[in-house]
């Protein structure tokens, strides 16, 4: 089963990790917000209705 990797506001962080800001498209944002959550956490309030949270990779 697949996992998402776009997540809306008040969804549930399902890993632990620093997540960004993004557009709904997928395009970059000037200065995203980004938020460190713990699963379990819920993603906060978006700056824009049209963006949405996604997990940053990490090497």
């Amino acid at each position: 089963m697949a996992q998402n990797n776009r997540f809306k506001p008040g969804q549930k962080a399902p890993n632990n990790g620093i997540y960004v800001e993004i557009g709904e498209t997928g395009s970059m944002v000037v200065e995203p917000r980004m938020a460190k959550l713990r699963a379990g956490q819920r993603f906060p309030e978006t700056a824009n209705d049209d963006r949405v949270w996604r997990r940053v990779k990490t090497p």
